[in-house]
């Protein structure tokens, strides 16, 4: 941390079930992970990660080398061997920083009553138009409001929808394609449970681009 300059927050889990419950409510960018853990190996778990976020940066410390090639089922950004170096460790998380620097990481800087939230994109499960304002449903369980709205919400969240992860499949939502878990004729099912019409209207449309999502993710 010292070194990069960088604002990190550490966060450590005693067991694999932890982390995943963890995942439901936070987006980490960062994960370092054994192979030998209780229940769920580090490969499943690496596999599960990335099914929940593709952007994330994995590496595996373990003293188990011959697990290295199936380890790359998650696509980690390195693999290393107990004992580890600090020139080792320091040159993968380098490697790390500096691919969530290529992200970008969008944001919406969003006015509420209280004044500017600057919101991840990668933060928001969906968004619903409702009574001149937006309410942002987030990866964290919060709901924040915007401040009232005058125009349409479709121009209020052009800036967002500029982002090839979200979808408006009906008049009044927005989805992020990352947290969707469940795609029927009438609406999505979201990370949560949380359920999104699809407008009947624009069904062929809304199928159409969000194939073409997962056409898209699944080659990267």
């Amino acid at each position: 941390m010292k070194e990069s300059g960088e604002d990190i927050r550490i966060s450590e889990f005693p067991h694999p079930d932890r982390l995943l419950d963890a995942c439901e409510k936070e987006v980490f960018q960062v994960y370092i992970l054994d192979i030998v853990m209780p229940l769920i190996d580090g490969i499943e778990l690496g596999s599960r990660v990335r099914k929940q976020d593709r952007e994330a940066q994995i590496l595996y410390a373990t003293t188990e080398p011959q697990y290295a090639l199936k380890a790359y089922r998650a696509n980690p950004l390195d693999y290393l061997v107990k004992p580890i170096g600090r020139e080792q460790i320091f040159e993968a998380l380098s490697k790390a920083l500096e691919k969530i620097g290529e992200s970008g990481e969008p944001v919406f800087p969003l006015r509420t009553g209280h004044g500017i939230q600057v919101i991840k994109l990668r933060d928001i499960i969906c968004c619903e138009y409702m009574n001149h304002v937006v309410w942002f449903s987030l990866v964290n369980g919060e709901s924040v409001k915007s401040s009232t709205i005058t125009g349409k919400f479709r121009d209020y969240m052009s800036e967002v929808l500029e982002n090839d992860h979200f979808l408006q499949p009906h008049i009044s939502f927005l989805i992020n394609m990352r947290y969707v878990e469940r795609f029927d004729k009438d609406a999505f099912t979201l990370r949560g449970g949380v359920r999104v019409p699809i407008s009947a209207r624009s069904y062929r449309e809304v199928r159409d681009i969000y194939m073409d999502y997962l056409m898209r993710e699944g080659c990267r």
